[in-house]
């Protein structure tokens, strides 16, 4: 009995410790007042005040641009990837799969740095082209680690008996295999959206004059000041990451 309390006890704490922060925030979005720590009423005045701010709407648009362009063209090379690494050889297989990790627990600011530092090697100029070059490059790992397992899942005789049939590769790939992985690349999908639009780091050193995320947006912002309109955005934020979060929860029960 004191061990269950106990334990309960722990996970409230630790919980609490996690989410409490965003609680304050969320709630604080709806402040009628300037200030925190004073709260004057329920308003819905700064989420107003956001969507009338041209600046941040920018940032929004160049955010969901940035981050539909990197997860579709990422998804497609993270595939073929994922296929190339599926067919080779076991020794150049656990190679190549390492290759593919690195980037994984790699620091995103070692990211970043590196990735400027071969844009001005380049002589490239710093903008809309470079940070996607850039999300594109960071969330390629991510859709060929969602890919591999189903591709492992699948019948290796399940193609062989489709061209048995008639069918030609092409009409074979898509008509059997595809459908058959479709899971695995709607979550990797989804989580180089996800990262996409919450990466701040790698976006900072590879961004130019002009174009700003809403992470760029939002550490720009607090240099003035913490005004409420940024609680309102981080709040908007965190929601839209949580939604694509559950969907991938959810799709990844599915493929289980």
């Amino acid at each position: 009995m004191v061990k269950d309390i106990l334990k309960k006890s722990y996970s409230f704490l630790i919980y609490l410790f996690l989410y409490l922060p965003i609680l304050l925030l969320i709630l604080y979005s709806f402040n009628d007042s300037k200030y925190r720590g004073n709260w004057n009423g329920f308003t819905l005045r700064w989420y107003k005040e956001l969507f009338n701010d041209t600046s941040i709407m920018t940032s929004l648009y160049y955010t969901f641009i940035i981050a539909a362009l990197a997860s579709i063209i990422a998804t497609i090379i993270g595939t073929v990837t994922a296929f190339a690494i599926n067919k080779m050889k076991p020794k150049s297989k656990t190679t190549f799969l390492n290759i593919t990790y690195i980037p994984v627990v790699n620091p995103d600011i070692v990211i970043g740095v590196s990735l400027l530092a071969l844009f001005t090697w380049l002589k490239m100029t710093l903008g809309l082209t470079t940070i996607l070059i850039a999300h594109i490059t960071f969330t390629i790992p991510y859709v060929v680690l969602s890919v591999l397992p189903k591709l492992r899942q699948l019948n290796p005789h399940l193609e062989e008996a489709a061209l048995d049939l008639g069918a030609s590769p092409l009409y074979a790939f898509f008509k059997v295999i595809l459908p058959e992985i479709m899971p695995g690349i709607v979550t990797g999908a989804l989580f180089a959206f996800t990262l996409s639009l919450d990466d701040f780091i790698v976006s900072f050193f590879t961004t130019g004059s002009g174009i700003s995320t809403l992470s760029i947006k939002i550490y720009s912002m607090t240099k003035r000041g913490v005004s409420p309109k940024i609680n309102a955005l981080s709040t908007l934020m965190f929601l839209g990451v949580l939604i694509l979060l559950l969907l991938i929860e959810k799709r990844t029960k599915k493929s289980k």
